[in-house]
């Protein structure tokens, strides 16, 4: 069984999108405070861009946590 914690960070975009960022293998103790700190700093320095033009602000954070396991197909 495999355990897998995915950090997705959605932005505001100034064409009126969303654009979301994931982070894969997120540590398990990842505060709030951290995150929004990080996405601040994207949101400032214009670290991302796409198609949907600069990043303007901030939407929403979370932390996705999927369990996998294999199956014998004997």
């Amino acid at each position: 069984m495999a355990a897998q914690r995915v950090l997705e960070m959605d932005f505001s975009t100034e064409l009126g999108k969303t654009h979301r960022i994931r982070v894969y293998e997120a540590r398990a103790n990842l505060t709030g405070a951290e995150v929004n700190t990080a996405m601040n700093d994207i949101v400032s320095k214009n670290i991302f861009s796409g198609t949907s033009g600069q990043l303007t602000g901030k939407v929403g954070a979370r932390v996705v946590s999927t369990d996998s396991s294999d199956l014998n197909l004997a």
